[in-house]
């Protein structure tokens, strides 16, 4: 099994910033992507970022721009830094791990969820 534990959430005025964290633990084997997706509500939810080993990413047109999806060195965190933020961010914020541990193959796993609100 993968942990999967989301931080850095929070109420912040249009225009600010914030930096999400997402750590992964547990039996894992590889680590193949990582990423950010959100859900608003009365909305699907929807893909925010990804970066997939060897450090390709790939963004909503929403947030291209705006948004920078990285990894840390240890390749089991992923932070996704959001700038000029608007109030059509506001969301809870979902980490996502493709992963391969001791006892699954490769699947998808994710995290509790962090709530961003964008708001004056």
């Amino acid at each position: 099994q993968v942990q999967l534990v989301e931080s850095g959430g929070g109420l912040v005025q249009p225009g600010g910033s914030l930096r999400l964290s997402c750590a992964a633990s547990g039996s894992i084997l590889s680590i193949y992507a990582m990423g950010w997706y959100r859900q608003a509500p009365g909305k699907q939810r929807e893909l925010v970022a990804t970066i997939i080993s060897g450090d390709n990413t790939n963004y909503a047109d929403s947030v291209t721009g705006r948004f920078t999806i990285s990894r840390g060195n240890a390749k089991n965190t992923v932070y996704l830094l959001m700038n000029m933020l608007k109030p059509e961010d506001t969301a809870v914020y979902y980490c996502t791990s493709r992963a391969v541990t001791t006892t699954q193959g490769l699947r998808d796993y994710w995290g509790q969820g962090t709530q961003v609100t964008v708001s004056s």
